[in-house]
């Protein structure tokens, strides 16, 4: 598969940004589910990361599974707490979110279950401006991956839940073992570049 995304294409502001949640700006509980504000903690660098993304992209937007809601182990309520306090500290820091989509459903065949492309469609219905050429999606599983590439997006990796994969991969343009360590990488390559 092609790449999506060349070093001589660089990001900017009319690019969009998708970004999962857990294992990319929070740590993740793996095998369980972040429930409250109290259990949201940050990753290593994800806030300087953020601040560093939101100069560089146009539209930065979460996509995220969370069917702990629609299993009842945590409420709607909790969920938007959560992003709250999630928010105001990247905003604080310096960063932006523009929009968080949250797919609760608990059946994988859910339309905005990724790697189903129904948080992308709601995006797009939001943000019109949105080419999914010219976005990226940052994950740390395979649906994240595959989500992207249905959409033709670029795909970034990270390795914080699995090994890194062996690249060239079909679903994996490039991979990192943090978010900051993709952003400071794409922010090295423009100051080359520019």
């Amino acid at each position: 598969m092609e790449n999506s995304f060349h070093t001589q294409h660089q990001p900017d502001n009319s690019w969009t940004l998708f970004l999962d949640r857990d294992g990319v700006i929070n740590e993740e509980i793996v095998g369980s589910y972040i429930t409250s504000p109290e259990e949201f903690k940050f990753c290593d660098g994800a806030l300087q990361a953020l601040n560093i993304l939101g100069g560089i992209f146009g539209t930065i937007v979460v996509v995220t599974n969370q069917r702990g809601v629609g299993r009842g182990i945590m409420s709607l309520e909790s969920l938007r707490d959560i992003n709250g306090v999630m928010t105001t500290a990247i905003s604080t820091a310096g960063g932006r979110l523009d929009k968080i989509y949250s797919c609760t459903a608990v059946e994988d065949a859910d339309h905005n279950r990724k790697p189903n492309t129904g948080m992308a469609a709601q995006a797009k219905e939001d943000f019109p401006e949105i080419d999914f050429k010219k976005s990226i999606i940052v994950g740390n599983s395979l649906s994240d991956m595959e989500f992207g590439k249905r959409m033709a997006m670029g795909t970034v990796f990270l390795t914080t839940k699995h090994e890194p994969f062996e690249l060239p991969n079909d679903l994996i343009d490039q991979q990192f073992n943090s978010l900051l360590a993709w952003a400071r990488t794409l922010k090295e390559a423009m100051e080359t570049v520019g």
